[in-house]
C-alpha cells in the first residue's frame, strides 16, 4: 500500500504527534498531557461530526453546538448519583429522578433526543440553501441558549451544572473517536455519500435525475446531530462542570476553525485541523501570558489567542479556500481498504 506522496509529510506528522501524546499517557505523564490527549479525541468527534454535514452537503450550519449541548446535559442528568439529583435538582420529574446510567447508555439516550430534535428541526430548515441555513441554523443555537438557560428543574438554568462524573478516558474517547472517523469514512465512500456530494457540487442535475436533495441533506443533518451529542457527552464527562455560555459562539468557533482549516469534506482534514488548532491554541495560550526573547519583553496579552486564531481562519479561507487536505483523503480510504482485505482474508483462513 502506498500513500500519496503530497500527504506523506502530513500523515507522519499527525502519527508522531499522536504516538508522542499515547507515549507520555501510558508512561504515567503529566496530568495536562492526559487532558491535551483526551480533548484531541473529543475534538476529532466534534469536528467530523460537522464535516459531516457542512462538508458533504454544501450547507454551512452555524448551530451544532447546541446538538453538543443536549448531548452534554442529558448524559450528565442521566449518569448522575441519585443523591446528587435530589439536592441538585430536587424538581426533576418522578422517573427520572430514580433513573441512573452507566455511561455508554446515557451518552446513546442522549444522541438519539439530539437526533429527534435534529430531524424536527431539519425538516423545514433543510429546504433553505445558501446562508439562510448558516443564520437558520445560528437560530436554532440561540433557541438551545435560551431554553438551556430558563430550565431550571432540568439544567439548573444559567448556574454551573457541577458534580457530573468523571467518566470519560483516553480510552472511550479515542474509541469514540475511531468510530467518528470510520463511520464518516464509510459514508463519504458508499453511494450516499457519493449522491450527497453530486447534490452539492450541481443541485439542479442531481434533482434532474430524481435525486432527494432534501432527504439526503435531513438524514445527513441527523446522522451529525448524533455524532456532535456523543461529543458533547465525552466533553461533559471530561470537564465535569459546565453552564449554557459552555455551548455558545467560542466553541462554535473553534469546531468551525479545525474544520475549515484541515479541509471541508475530508475525513483526514479534519484530524490535521484538530491538531494544528489544538498545538497552536496551547502555544499561543502560553505566550499570552507574556515572554522574554533576549533583551525584548513582551507583555501579557490575554485574548489574544482567540484573535490569532480568527486571522489564521481568515488567511486560511482567502489564499487555501479548500484547507490543508481539501478533499483528499486517498491515503487514509488506502488504508482502509488494505484492512478490510487483511480482516476478510484472516476470516476466510478461519
Amino acid at each position: 500500500m502506498k500513500f500519496p506522496a503530497k500527504g506523506k509529510l502530513v500523515y507522519a506528522a499527525a502519527g508522531a504527534a499522536l504516538l508522542a501524546f499515547a507515549a507520555l499517557v501510558v508512561a504515567g505523564g503529566s496530568g495536562y498531557a492526559e487532558r491535551i490527549f483526551i480533548g484531541l479525541a473529543i475534538s476529532i468527534v466534534l469536528a467530523e461530526a460537522l464535516n459531516l454535514f457542512n462538508g458533504f452537503t454544501g450547507l454551512f450550519s452555524l448551530g451544532h453546538v447546541g446538538f453538543m449541548a443536549i448531548g452534554a446535559y442529558a448524559s450528565a442528568i442521566l449518569t448522575l448519583p441519585l443523591q446528587a439529583k435530589a439536592s441538585n435538582l430536587p424538581d426533576l420529574p418522578a422517573w427520572l429522578a430514580q433513573v441512573q446510567l452507566p455511561f455508554l447508555p446515557a451518552a446513546l439516550v442522549g444522541a438519539l433526543v439530539a437526533t429527534l430534535v435534529a430531524a424536527l428541526v431539519g425538516v423545514p430548515l433543510m429546504r433553505l440553501t445558501g446562508p439562510y441555513v448558516s443564520v437558520a441554523t445560528m437560530g436554532f443555537l440561540v433557541i438551545t441558549q435560551v431554553v438551556l438557560a430558563n430550565w431550571d428543574s432540568m439544567t439548573r438554568g444559567a448556574r454551573t451544572f457541577a458534580g457530573v462524573q468523571s467518566l470519560t478516558t483516553p480510552v472511550n474517547a479515542w474509541i469514540w473517536a475511531a468510530v467518528a472517523v470510520y463511520l464518516v469514512l464509510r459514508i463519504k465512500n458508499s453511494s450516499f455519500g457519493r449522491s450527497m456530494r453530486a447534490s452539492r457540487d450541481n443541485e439542479i442535475a442531481a434533482e434532474s435525475i430524481g435525486t432527494n436533495v432534501v432527504g439526503q441533506r435531513l438524514i445527513a443533518f441527523c446522522m451529525s446531530a448524533f455524532l456532535t451529542a456523543i461529543g458533547g457527552a465525552l466533553w461533559a464527562h471530561f470537564i465535569c462542570a459546565f453552564s449554557p455560555k459552555s455551548f455558545y459562539f467560542s466553541q462554535t468557533f473553534s469546531v468551525i476553525t479545525m474544520v475549515v482549516v484541515g479541509g471541508l469534506g475530508s475525513i483526514l482534514g479534519s484530524v490535521v485541523g484538530v491538531l494544528f488548532v489544538t498545538v497552536l491554541s496551547e502555544i499561543l495560550r502560553y505566550l499570552e501570558g507574556g515572554f522574554s526573547l533576549g533583551p525584548l519583553a513582551v507583555p501579557p496579552v490575554y485574548g489574544a489567542s482567540q484573535v490569532i486564531m480568527a486571522i489564521v481562519l481568515v488567511l486560511v479561507i482567502v489564499y487555501r479556500p479548500t484547507g490543508i487536505m481539501g478533499e483528499s483523503d486517498s491515503g487514509l480510504a488506502s488504508l482502509g481498504k488494505a484492512l478490510g482485505r487483511r480482516m476478510g482474508a484472516g476470516g476466510a483462513n478461519k
